[in-house]
């Protein structure tokens, strides 16, 4: 079921990012002529407008195939005009962007819509206090609800994190309601060595409490919705690319690198978990592609940006010769990404085996 899911999703995220560089192509007057989800041999086609749309056996990935436009054939240029080549810099430029921008407007409308529809979040109630913290020293409680922190209104858990931070350290006066009544307490938050999401040493002003698991649904008019969803997909789209770069740079392994197992494994947990779930996981990994798409490797989106970049800066496009090369090199690289995310996956499964 977890597998079935999972081509499902992957399939319905290909479909959006390539439907966006099809709605971007066909409005500057390009001509399509293959809309494939998938890659290898078509199992399945129609054709309609002059556009053949087909299912292909390998569901990992997916294309459209423009007039005029081929990454394993370069010298196939049309300069007619609905031919991907009669068009300028700029207007194939927003061509290639269309397919990231859909997968980011996805992951936006499905956080939208789980704004609209409530969101399961921390109430800002006292649960564990760590031993000799500033917390006990302060003589908060388990079951303390916070309602404020220096005079700033606090509803749920992640406020309170935030309002530590930004007192720098200075006493805080924690305004708490326990058995029914409110009364101030003052503490002095520490600074604490910890880990960050990717594993790096960081240093936070905490005072030693953690949530008491309580949740509350929080329920978003359509601007809040909308205010939320952009940053949260902001939020994913940086944390993704900070991911990427510190991979590049080796502050993470490349152990770290999952490959289609992973999706599968991930998505199974989260069909079982519930849809919410589901639907944020599929959130998430339309940000990853669209970001990853946005990587400058020939042969992705942002490779081919590169290129007509160079065409609008030098008024003339790379020789075919260097383009051929450079998406042979960019394949190989996708190429070994795929490999290597596969081996990362089976080594995880059988325990380095």
């Amino acid at each position: 079921m977890g597998f079935f899911v999972s081509l499902l999703v992957l399939s319905f995220l290909i479909f959006f990012h390539e439907l966006g560089h099809f709605l971007a192509a066909r409005a500057f007057g390009v001509k399509v002529e293959v809309f494939s989800i998938g890659f290898g041999k078509k199992i399945f086609s129609i054709t309609r407008g002059g556009t053949e749309y087909a299912i292909s056996l390998i569901p990992l990935g997916g294309y459209v195939k423009m007039k005029g436009q081929s990454d394993s054939n370069p010298s196939e240029v049309s300069f007619d005009k609905d031919g991907y080549g009669s068009k300028t810099p700029l207007q194939r430029m927003i061509i290639l962007l269309a397919g990231p921008f859909a997968n980011l407007a996805l992951a936006a409308i499905i956080y939208f819509g789980l704004a609209l529809g409530g969101i399961d979040t921390l109430t800002s109630k006292v649960g564990q206090i760590s031993p000799n913290s500033a917390a006990a020293s302060a003589g908060i409680k388990t079951g303390d609800k916070i309602t404020s922190i220096n005079n700033v209104e606090i509803k749920y858990w992640h406020e309170i994190s935030e309002n530590i931070q930004k007192a720098d350290g200075h006493h805080i006066i924690m305004s708490i309601i326990r058995d029914g009544s409110q009364k101030n307490i003052r503490v002095k938050p520490v600074i604490v060595e910890t880990k960050n999401i990717f594993g790096e040493n960081t240093k936070r002003y905490m005072i030693g409490i953690a949530p008491l698991g309580e949740n509350v649904k929080v329920y978003y008019n359509a601007i809040e919705a909308g205010r939320l969803a952009i940053e949260k997909t902001y939020t994913s789209a940086k944390f993704i690319a900070m991911g990427i770069e510190k991979l590049i740079t080796g502050v993470l392994s490349l152990d770290n690198v999952g490959g289609v197992i992973s999706i599968v494994q991930a998505t199974n947990q989260a069909t079982h978990s519930g849809f919410v779930t589901l639907l944020l996981l599929t959130a998430l990994i339309s940000v990853n592609l669209g970001v990853i798409n946005l990587l400058p490797i020939p042969a992705l989106d942002g490779g081919h940006i590169l290129f007509n970049l160079y065409e609008m800066i030098f008024k003339k496009a790379p020789s075919e010769a260097v383009f051929t090369k450079l998406t042979l090199a960019g394949w190989a690289i996708l190429l070994w990404l795929m490999l290597l995310g596969l081996y990362n996956d089976l080594n995880r499964i059988t325990g380095g085996f």
